[in-house]
């Protein structure tokens, strides 16, 4: 466990990528094989389900810490994270004992399903065996909560650089469904995995357009252009007479959407499409809060896929019967994809992302300012020539978004953050002004730089009103714009407004409170971009969904 947690450490203490990427390398190259499947698994998302309640853990260990749970709650806020809490606050280990990374997964999952006073018992006895660096990433396995800014990506691309791998080859290989208890190293780095069949490929990514796109090589006839659609991410199989749909995340969500199962005897064998997963109703795009409707479920009702019917947008074909295609250039791999989609006869469920033709830049330009009108956050350009990679390679996607909304807002209340910054304030509500009152309406999370977040930190001691638990209430002084990619009504919020991934855009030290904006401001934007129009009953989608129920 000692190498784990030396290792969880460095990546925990760095914000650089390259520091990062060299401890995972050093880590993947000395542990044993056994500790190098269970830390990729860690690291890829394979982090077993939480095993204690935040509570119960909290309680014992402020019980051997022989303190109150009040100075442990407030401990709490002061770090913003359960692990490192319990891990500060527990006695020193008079003898601690060395256990591998391995050792000790394998006792966490025997622990699953005994009585409250055994767990306890052995958790307990585990805290006395861990070193006090070993603490906090036991701990971060017991509440399931092993993040550490280290995507499955980056810990793809250690693994690489340990084997002397090509990255696309590893993330080809490492990804997809596999435990770290049915695998031996050496198959998984071969790509023989059981069940290998039903897994996806990995996403490539696009890289944000930062200059003009006069910039990009080989001028406007080396690039395709589509909508950046406004959905998830998601590719579509079709092996060994199944169907499953898997989001960016290499999470299987097929049952989320069954009806994709309609595919079934109408789709060919050994295909996989690149695409994305959009509520759609009438040949019109619904905004993505109708499509959160349909997320992190389970299973769909009838009335959800009635209410909510969603297709997949292709865009690209990676596999056509069982032959890989991701090495061809996207301009065969786009026609083979026109010909195919024009030549099956299939439920409406997928749809072909139109090409957007232009002859010069300005023509893009135009085209981008209706991507609102649209549905969709802006172009994507890629490069004709280019492979289907895996990860980010910057050069071959571009996505050219368009420019987000922005409302100025008042600072109104503050809570400490987590990771990083814990101990921080760093989550952030803001208001708007109604009827001479400020109207809570939006968090934010991102946006400040360290300096400005120390700055305000030191700021917020100074003017905090009231307090309620680990949020504070703040004299309203600040103002700060907010940037967000969309807005729509909702009634969850007070305000009756939803933000899309609102963030910290600046700093506006030259406004004062009462020259932020309003909620008629809101209300005009969330009129502008129409996102009304999709709120409401949608109509019943007759013979489709009863035969989805009939296969089912």
């Amino acid at each position: 466990m000692k190498a784990f947690a030396d290792l969880f450490r460095a990546l925990d203490e760095s914000n650089k990528t390259n520091a990062k990427l060299e401890a995972l390398e050093a880590f993947f190259r000395e542990a044993s094989e056994a500790d190098r499947l269970w830390a990729l698994g860690l690291f890829s998302g394979r982090r077993p389900k939480r095993l204690v309640a935040a509570t119960k853990l909290a309680r014992w260990a402020a019980a051997e810490a022989a303190i109150p749970d009040w100075l442990f709650a407030e401990s709490y806020h002061m770090t913003g994270d359960l692990a490192e809490t319990v891990s500060l606050l527990l006695p020193k280990a008079n003898a601690p004992v060395e256990h591998s990374l391995t050792d000790w997964m394998q006792r966490i999952q025997g622990w699953r399903g005994l009585p409250e006073i055994l767990l306890k018992a052995q958790v307990k006895e585990a805290w006395a065996a861990l070193s006090d660096d070993e603490r906090l990433p036991f701990n971060k396995l017991l509440t399931g909560g092993m993040r550490l800014g280290v995507s499955a990506n980056l810990a793809f691309k250690g693994v690489a650089r340990a084997e002397s791998m090509e990255p696309a080859a590893v993330m080809n290989r490492l990804s997809g469904a596999w435990h770290p208890d049915d695998v031996r190293w050496a198959d998984l780095l071969r790509g023989e995995v059981p069940g290998r069949g039903a897994q996806p490929f990995p996403f490539f990514l696009a890289h944000a357009l930062e200059a003009s796109p006069e910039e990009l090589p080989g001028g406007p006839e080396a690039w395709f252009a589509e909508w950046k659609w406004d959905g998830i991410r998601a590719q579509l199989l079709h092996r060994n007479g199944a169907i499953a749909v898997w989001s960016r995340g290499e999470e299987e969500v097929s049952a989320a959407f069954p009806e994709f199962k309609l595919l079934l005897g109408r789709l060919p064998e050994g295909i996989t499409l690149d695409g994305e997963l959009l509520a759609y109703r009438e040949g019109e795009v619904l905004n993505f809060q109708n499509l959160q409707n349909r997320l992190n479920r389970k299973n769909s009702t009838r009335d959800l896929l009635r209410r909510f019917p969603v297709i997949l947008m292709v865009y690209d074909v990676l596999e056509w019967e069982g032959t890989d295609l991701r090495t061809e250039p996207f301009a065969l791999r786009r026609q083979k994809l026109v010909r195919l989609m024009s030549e099956w006869t299939l439920p409406g469920v997928l749809r072909l992302s139109p090409e957007l033709p232009f002859a010069h830049w300005e023509a893009l330009r135009a085209m981008r300012e209706r991507s609102r009108e649209e549905r969709t956050e802006g172009l994507m350009l890629k490069r004709l020539d280019s492979s289907y990679g895996a990860g980010r390679k910057r050069g071959d996607w571009f996505k050219w978004k368009v420019d987000p909304y922005t409302v100025d807002a008042v600072l109104l209340y503050a809570q400490r953050g987590h990771g990083r910054r814990a101990g921080l304030f760093t989550d952030f509500t803001f208001g708007v002004w109604h009827h001479g009152q400020l109207l809570p309406f939006a968090k934010a999370y991102s946006g400040l730089d360290d300096a400005e977040v120390r700055a305000l930190n030191a700021w917020i001691r100074d003017h905090t009103l009231s307090r309620s638990g680990p949020v504070v209430m703040l004299e309203p002084f600040h103002v700060f714009e907010l940037a967000f990619e969309g807005i729509a009504r909702s009634t969850r919020h007070k305000s009756g407004i939803a933000l899309r991934f609102p963030r910290i855009h600046r700093w506006r030290r030259d406004k004062l409170a009462f020259q932020a904006d309003t909620l008629d401001t809101l209300e005009s934007l969330l009129k502008s971009s129409n996102a009304a129009a999709s709120q409401g009953q949608l109509p019943e989608t007759g013979d489709l969904f009863a035969g989805l129920h009939d296969a089912r």
